[in-house]
């Protein structure tokens, strides 16, 4: 039967080839997103397209064109529940933040985690394992992973480059939009000891005024010298619903020429990782707002943008300068709008040098002062900058707390940090760590203790020391009353500092395959007949953090 099924599928995938099949609704019900593709997030572009479901889980999704099951990935974070497929045509469709598979790929999945004995789990497939005709049903839609709520992540994948591909296009028949791009903010950004805006080297910001007619306007004249930036807040709209997403396509013109071009029908994640050098970083980190900057920084290896000298515009006669902003969606609306500047002949104040070490693009670049040893290799930075440490004392870590450099800052590549320990009492060196510290948040790094330094990485320059983790995890039953009315076990898994980095759980001695909710901390046994009998039995998990602190969580349950 899987054979003729096979078959079937490769005539019928070969007919449908050649005809250039078009992809259909992944569901039953019409289409809306609630995310597009590029949008700026924390750290990457978003790689895809996310479909509403409804605001419920558990959604019938169908294959949107025939092929196989090539990769089944499932863990507490990112994607969660995740299923690829490859097609013929050399692309491959990802779904995402899966409830569960269909029954037949939910059988297979569950066999090979107990086989692995693990919950996390990356599987690959053999074209003639999984094959499913165009709108058969794959999986069912759900919130798993690292997803606020339900939705299911669709991508489209380039199988020769790896490229990512916009999946708007294949499905602009179904997604009504007649809406333009709407403009918030703009930021003129003199460049350091080079331009300057309105009497300053600081960043100007403008916020966006919009008239009943759509133009955009800014209540503020700009008046430059030198060499200058713009960086620009703006958000897509679709019809039908309130959120906001990214811009498909951002042109920047002087005097009617282009200087600057960023267009997002397809990226790497390479191009993903350079997104805080495409962002105003700073302003991210201090107020969540994106500003995307239309010049293009040494660091910044986005493959999607094009400009003219960089996107920097350099005022340098006293007359008027036009620049103008065009904003495309992925339906083809348009937002237009002008700014104009006036050159004035002002002065620009050279970079301030005191007590800073210049860090350059290009190179590796080594800080030492007491106490603290810094690395960032060659091409670790986005553009050159002037350096700042500073470094107070505070009796509640085992470190002095040191500032790397004066304002948040994102690193391209892994830095090497070391941190002097001013208190050195542990017997157990394996319980140091260096933490960040951020707003009152703690982020654990880790490091490795080496003769009373602790060595470390990190991606990001700001507040570091280092603290110490003896306390183990814990382990806290839920609703343990109505395990057996619920036919499932569930258990929370908490930890004070440095994450729980591994967990395994058994029943009567044997391995139970818990399903982990990274989200909400949670653990979950659902009762299957097949391998649980009905009576007593004894559970025994055993959870263990980043510092090795070890918990065991003993109990007897009943059903």
């Amino acid at each position: 039967m899987k054979k003729l099924r096979l078959i079937a599928l490769i005539i019928f995938v070969t007919i449908n080839y050649c005809c250039a099949q078009q992809l259909i609704n992944p569901f039953d019900f019409p289409i809306t997103l609630s995310g597009n593709f590029g949008e700026l997030r924390a750290d990457h572009l978003h790689a895809g397209i996310d479909f509403k479901t409804q605001h419920r889980e558990g959604q019938a999704v169908h294959a949107v064109k025939s092929g196989y099951v090539s990769r089944i990935t499932v863990g507490p974070w990112g994607y969660g529940n995740a299923l690829y497929m490859t097609h013929p045509d050399s692309t491959i469709t990802v779904y995402g933040h899966l409830q569960r598979f269909n029954n037949e790929l939910t059988a297979c999945v569950k066999a090979k985690q107990y086989e692995a004995e693990s919950f996390q789990i990356d599987l690959s497939f053999d074209p003639e394992q999984f094959a499913y005709r165009q709108n058969e049903i794959i999986a069912y839609s759900g919130n798993t992973g690292s997803s606020a709520g339900p939705h299911l992540h669709f991508e489209i994948r380039d199988a020769r480059t790896g490229d990512l591909l916009d999946p708007i296009p294949f499905f602009r028949t179904m997604i009504k939009d007649a809406q333009a791009p709407v403009v918030r903010a703009i930021m003129v950004i003199p460049v350091e000891g080079q331009g300057v805006a309105n009497g300053s080297a600081d960043k100007l910001t403008l916020n966006a005024a919009k008239s009943k007619d759509g133009s955009v306007s800014f209540g503020q004249t700009i008046e430059a010298w030198g060499k200058i930036g713009f960086t620009i807040n703006a958000d897509d709209l679709m019809d039908g619903t309130s959120n906001v997403y990214g811009v498909k396509e951002i042109l920047v013109t002087l005097d009617g020429k282009d200087i600057f071009r960023s267009r997002l029908d397809r990226f790497s994640y390479d191009d993903s990782h350079f997104i805080n050098a495409w962002i105003d970083y700073d302003t991210w980190v201090s107020k969540k707002r994106f500003f995307t900057k239309t010049y293009v920084e040494y660091g910044n290896k986005m493959r999607f943008i094009e400009s003219e000298n960089r996107g920097y515009i350099t005022v340098n006669e006293q007359r008027n300068y036009a620049v103008g902003f065009k904003l495309t969606d992925a339906l083809g609306n348009v937002r237009k709008f002008t700014v104009n500047i006036i050159g004035k002949e002002q002065d620009i104040p050279s970079p301030d040098t005191e007590g800073a070490v210049l860090f350059g693009w290009r190179g590796d670049n080594r800080f030492g002062a007491r106490g603290i040893r810094l690395m960032i290799p060659d091409g670790g930075v986005y553009n050159s900058f002037y350096f700042r440490h500073t470094a107070k004392t505070d009796t509640a870590y085992n470190a002095d707390i040191h500032r790397l450099n004066d304002k948040p800052t994102a690193l391209n590549k892994i830095a090497s940090l070391s941190l002097r320990l001013t208190r050195d009492d542990l017997t157990d060196k394996s319980q140091y760590g260096i933490v960040k510290l951020q707003n009152r948040r703690i982020s654990w790094k880790g490091g490795v203790y080496r003769d009373g330094w602790i060595d470390g990485e990190i991606s990001e320059l700001g507040d570091y020391t280092v603290m110490v983790d003896t306390v183990a995890p814990r382990i806290t039953p839920v609703d343990e009353a109505q395990w057996a009315a619920k036919r499932q076990i569930a258990l929370r898994l908490t930890d004070n500092l440095s994450g729980v980095a591994k967990w395994q759980a058994t029943i009567d001695g044997e391995y139970a395959l818990f399903v982990m909710d990274g989200k909400k901390a949670l653990i979950y046994y659902a009762f299957d007949p097949e391998r649980l009998k009905r009576g007593k039995h004894s559970l025994k998990v055993t959870a263990a953090d980043a510092c090795n602190n070890l918990c065991v969580y003993d109990s007897e349950f009943e059903w």
